[in-house]
């Protein structure tokens, strides 16, 4: 009977112990259970696989003929559709190194015009194989190099002239004369004139990374060169005779001419602000300044300072050699604001159409 009853005690004690374990393991379970739960919520929702994406690149092959005989040059190869012109010369410079970028000029067709550095290949691209036609240019120069000599030789060469070297002038002759005020005068408006124009060149003026014939540069220079050695030369010789009005005459063109320098160098920094260069350039409206609101009759108003600039200099010292100067360069920029002007109408449809090209309700 002890026996039974403590079996049964014991059986009891196991049965308890066994629920008790049971508890403590569904306990642990839940707990187990509520950790994983925070854990997926703390992850947020599941995101999907990210896709792969393989652009396909497009490959186009750059076939160059010469544009006289039409004979293949080389074939330029794996060129691809962001690719721009220059990176086209920069290969053909590579298969042909006699050839640099500068002196390469292509065509889509013979005596076409020849295709900017920064044209892309896709937008004049029919298929994948393009045929360029190819012109050598010439020995070239940058354009900052043409700027500077044609401003520095005109600055030096006056300045000689001016000092009246002895083998320029009769030493004697130049001793015995004294000069009129209006020489000294001249002297110190053609040189604010070009130093205006050098330093303009280094610090205003956005100057192109582009290029021009070499042939270009001796043009221009024995233009301008030869023009002052002349001008130069009359105005500082000892018999020159004084402008007919006398100081009136000689005070009132001086103010007009640093008038019209102050209003060209007022529009080469407009013309040189960012919103006025480049492809995505707007026509330049005037400002506060007052040398500005030329912009509202013409379209080049530094043109038309640089005209002013002469006349005045014209007057100013009476001389025929200023005078056919003047016409000349006035003619030459006159031709050079028309194809601006007829660009404006073309690129701005805010453009108004009732503005002149240089000359305000002339030309």
């Amino acid at each position: 009977m002890f026996r039974r009853h403590k079996s049964l005690a014991s059986e009891r004690k196991r049965e308890l112990f066994s629920k008790g374990a049971s508890r403590f393991t569904l306990k642990n379970d839940m707990r187990n259970f509520h950790a994983l739960s925070q854990l997926v919520l703390s992850a947020g929702p599941l995101k999907p696989t990210p896709v792969v994406k393989h652009s396909k690149t497009i490959h186009f092959e750059i076939e160059i003929l010469d544009a006289q005989t039409r004979k293949q040059i080389c074939i330029v190869d794996k060129v691809t559709q962001k690719s721009t012109i220059h990176d086209v010369k920069q290969k053909f410079h590579k298969a042909c190194p006699k050839w640099y970028p500068s002196r390469i000029g292509l065509q889509l067709e013979c005596g076409g015009p020849f295709l900017k550095d920064y044209t892309s290949i896709q937008s004049v691209a029919a298929s994948s194989i393009v045929t360029l036609y190819f012109t050598d240019l010439g020995q070239q120069v940058s354009w900052t190099t043409v700027f500077l000599a044609e401003y520095t030789g005109p600055l030096l060469i006056y300045l000689l002239f001016y000092l009246r070297m002895p083998y320029i002038y009769d030493a004697k002759e130049s001793s015995r004369t004294l000069r009129h005020p209006v020489v000294h005068l001249a002297c110190f408006c053609h040189c604010i004139h070009y130093i205006r124009y050098l330093l303009e060149t280094l610090f205003v003026h956005k100057v192109s990374g582009g290029h021009t014939p070499l042939k270009n540069l001796i043009k221009s220079c024995a233009f301008y060169w030869g023009f002052t050695s002349w001008i130069a030369y009359y105005i500082n010789h000892p018999q020159y005779t004084p402008p007919s009005f006398g100081n009136r005459q000689v005070t009132i063109s001086a103010v007009n001419f640093l008038i019209c320098e102050a209003g060209n160098h007022f529009i080469n920094v407009v013309l040189a602000h960012p919103n006025h260069t480049g492809n995505n350039a707007r026509f330049p409206s005037p400002t506060y300044n007052p040398f500005t609101w030329l912009f509202f009759l013409v379209s080049c108003p530094n043109y038309t300072y640089e005209i002013g600039s002469w006349i005045s200099f014209t007057v100013m010292t009476q001389t025929l050699p200023v005078g056919i100067f003047t016409l000349l360069l006035s003619i030459q920029m006159s031709l050079w604001a028309q194809k601006k002007h007829k660009i404006y109408l073309k690129k701005f449809n805010s453009y108004m159409h009732r503005k002149s090209a240089i000359f305000p309700f002339i030309l």
